[in-house]
């Protein structure tokens, strides 16, 4: 039943809880009706959708106490079904490792929201049917028949998926924060993962908020701390100048005898280490980006990258993802000047094992875009053949990236203004200071000599007479 009998009131702060809250109170057909609201601004949006309706002439239904242009949509019937929804339209814009992320993200949730019902697939068949299908938009060209037991899998998780609208109970909104900390085979996730999921899930949360599917975002009131990151590098990671001369020297004897699988690798490990390139910059360099004169600096116009991703993600049937550099537009350019060293490095790399097609110097050996598995393995070989064991079984350049920790931090510790040395990282001063300084030697014993010159030595501390 409709009736235009309504009545609103101004909104009370309600001081009574711990963290105030904002009541909005108003009566329709002598029936008194409110509603609470965890801050003033969403309390004024609701109070003034009320004024509005009432003003219209809106009919206000006497059991909820709300206008027609008040009332929630119907929500979707089950998170499983709204996860879909959100998939289908973020997966044309995204690239590829978002779509990974994605992905993993929304497989993890979906595990944890479903109700206790019978038929539950084993973990490993669970696994697979939500992180192999029920997240992923194939091209026609890779759609194929479901096999049997994933479809079964997807048919329960259909059934057991609890309602999206139990999100806006904060047990069941803290029971999906949980599960992105853990994997799907239940092993904790690293903090960083967690992080990059936790952004994923809201993001999720705010289009349903824009859908109408849900009021407000229901992350916002519960209090949930997801695990510390690490944001400053290890220094423990990285090498000092003759250690990674050592390495490189290392690289060029991995495979000797069999396809020269370390010697095509060292100019690469090269950019990294004197150019502090990033290895989806160094892997996706060409022979066209680079300036290398006969005697001096030479200059890399960075560009393109080519992280790998996956054939799953990319969408065109290639391992590696083509795309501009890291937090810029895809056509800006970042020029990095390099030194005589790498100079010589790269030209003595094109001589003897030439380039693509495309220009691009680094290749397998059929010719295509070199992958993280394969130059992480001849790293490991290198490590072994140039490391003691006790640098081998510690953190020390354990992976290709801490090479260009050691190349920014080297810049940093041989005093190149932050600003020169973030331009060269293509980071922003503030990172780079935050992240490295940890790795900045000699500043302690610098402000030692300085607080000691300031206080005066032993012998001599006073200089005045006494009175």
């Amino acid at each position: 039943m409709k009736s235009q009998d309504v009545r609103i009131w101004e909104i009370r702060r309600n001081k009574s809880s711990k963290r105030p809250s904002y009541e909005v109170r108003w009566k329709v057909a002598g029936k008194p009706l409110s509603k609470t609201f965890r801050t003033k601004a969403l309390a004024d949006s609701f109070r003034s959708g009320l004024v509005k309706a009432s003003r219209a002439g809106e009919g206000f239904d006497t059991d909820t106490g709300l206008p027609d242009s008040l009332t929630e949509a119907a929500p979707s019937s089950t998170w499983f079904a709204f996860a879909k929804k959100y998939v289908e339209m973020k997966w044309p814009h995204a690239a590829p490792n978002s779509r990974d992320s994605m992905n993993e993200t929304l497989a993890a949730v979906t595990a944890v929201l479903t109700a206790d019902r019978s038929g539950r697939p084993s973990g490993a068949v669970l696994r697979r049917a939500l992180r192999g299908w029920a997240f992923v938009l194939a091209t026609p060209d890779e759609e194929s028949e479901i096999p049997k037991e994933i479809a079964n899998a997807l048919a329960w998780v259909g059934k057991a998926s609890l309602p999206l609208a139990d999100l806006k109970q904060p047990a069941t909104m803290r029971r999906a924060l949980d599960g992105i900390t853990l994997k799907l085979d239940g092993s904790p996730a690293a903090a960083e993962t967690v992080r990059r999921k936790r952004a994923v899930l809201s993001n999720v949360m705010r289009y349903a908020v824009e859908l109408g599917e849900l009021p407000e975002n229901p992350m916002a009131a519960v209090q949930w701390q997801p695990p510390k990151i690490a944001k400053q590098v290890d220094r423990r990671v990285v090498l000092n100048p003759r250690q990674a001369r050592e390495l490189l020297t290392a690289l060029s004897y991995v495979g000797l005898y069999s396809r020269a699988r370390g010697r095509r690798m060292v100019a690469l490990f090269a950019c990294m280490y004197y150019g502090g390139l990033r290895p989806a910059e160094a892997v996706g360099l060409r022979a066209q980006d680079c300036e290398l004169p006969d005697k001096g600096w030479g200059l890399l116009h960075l560009h393109r990258t080519r992280p790998t991703a996956g054939k799953r993600w990319t969408g065109t049937g290639e391992v590696h993802d083509d795309r501009g550099l890291k937090n810029r537009s895809r056509e800006e350019v970042r020029s990095v000047p390099i030194p005589p060293r790498l100079v010589t490095i790269l030209r003595e790399h094109q001589e003897e094992f030439g380039k693509a097609d495309d220009g691009r110097l680094f290749r397998n050996e059929r010719g295509g875009v070199l992958g993280s598995s394969s130059y992480s393995r001849t790293w490991e070989e290198a490590r072994a053949l140039a490391l003691t064991p006790e640098q081998v079984a510690s953190p020390l350049a354990g992976t290709p990236y801490d090479l260009r920790h050691a190349a920014l931090s080297s810049w940093l510790n041989a005093g190149v203004d932050p600003t020169e040395v973030a331009e060269r990282a293509g980071n922003s001063v503030d990172v780079l200071l935050s992240r490295y300084a940890k790795c900045l030697d000699g500043r302690q014993e610098l402000a030692n000599r300085r607080v000691e010159a300031l206080l005066g030595n032993e012998d001599g501390e006073d200089g005045g007479d006494e009175g």
